[in-house]
């Protein structure tokens, strides 16, 4: 059960809450502050579901090559502690409550899955083939905005495609950070990463992602008719990107790399509160 729970990174849910921010800011827009407590729930738990199952993919496609990288070399199927059919039996039961969640949901968010299942499942082999894997990665983190967008309105309208495309760029970014740690593994491997696609000017490449985060929710807001919170909080993640940036200039070691990576949790958060706070204080001035 133990080497089961590290399959599903149970013990490691940044990645999952990654995952849920951006479906959270999508849900809150497009119900104009007020999700229903049935729809939040849904992405929740399809946020723990999608992202268990997107590791357990990743570490099955990826189960050799782990095995010769000294961060990953311990996982339970690089290390044999679980079997290849064991991580296919894991993934099959995630996707069949992955679609048990959406059962209920319009139809356009059920079509909507499929592209979001087809997102997990190519991530991992685009690492051999493109240069900037991280780009479907982003792709796949942002799917959830899209999906929850068309739970609330059975439609989609361009506020939701500004909402994935700043996701897109920030998990770009993020993940550019993150592929820092495993930069010498990947080069001797021939595994591509963003990281090495923009190697010294690594640093400028996250500064203009972020920019380009924050361009896109400002227009987003712009649409939603958010105003100073959502202002101040992207004010905030401004700030981040900026410090994050100058550090990966001055030179980072794997630590530090996972210390500015797991930073960007509290990103999807200070975006979340700007946008709820928005909402309560123009309820209170209605009032």
């Amino acid at each position: 059960m133990l080497a089961l729970a590290e399959l599903l990174r149970l013990d490691k849910p940044y990645g999952t809450l990654l995952l849920l921010w951006p479906s959270l800011w999508a849900l809150t827009i497009a119900s104009g502050g007020r999700p229903t407590v049935g729809l939040v729930a849904t992405f929740c738990l399809g946020a723990f579901v999608m992202r268990s199952a997107g590791c357990a993919v990743n570490d099955l496609a990826d189960r050799r090559l782990d095995a010769r990288v000294d961060r990953t070399k311990d996982r339970p199927l690089a290390s044999g502690r679980l079997t290849p059919a064991d991580a296919l039996a894991a993934i099959t039961l995630l996707l069949a409550l992955a679609a048990l969640l959406l059962w209920p949901l319009p139809p356009l968010t059920r079509w909507l899955s499929l592209p979001a299942v087809a997102l997990t499942a190519l991530y991992p082999f685009m690492k051999r083939v493109f240069p900037a894997p991280q780009l479907v990665l982003g792709a796949a983190f942002g799917w959830g905005v899209p999906m929850a967008w068309s739970a609330v309105h059975n439609r989609l309208d361009p506020t939701a495609w500004l909402l994935f495309f700043a996701t897109l760029c920030w998990a770009t970014a993020y993940d550019t950070i993150y592929a820092l740690m495993d930069l010498a593994d990947d080069e001797r491997a021939g595994i591509h990463s963003t990281a090495r696609l923009f190697g010294h000017w690594n640093w400028l490449a996250i500064a203009l992602l972020g920019a380009a985060m924050l361009a896109l929710l400002a227009a987003a807001g712009r649409r939603a008719d958010l105003h100073l919170p959502f202002s101040l909080a992207l004010g905030a993640v401004a700030l981040l990107f900026f410090y994050q940036a100058a550090r990966v200039r001055m030179g980072i070691d794997r630590h530090a790399a996972f210390r500015l990576f797991r930073a960007h949790v509290g990103v999807g958060l200070i975006v979340l509160l700007g946008i709820e706070l928005d909402y309560v204080v123009r309820y209170l001035m209605v009032r």
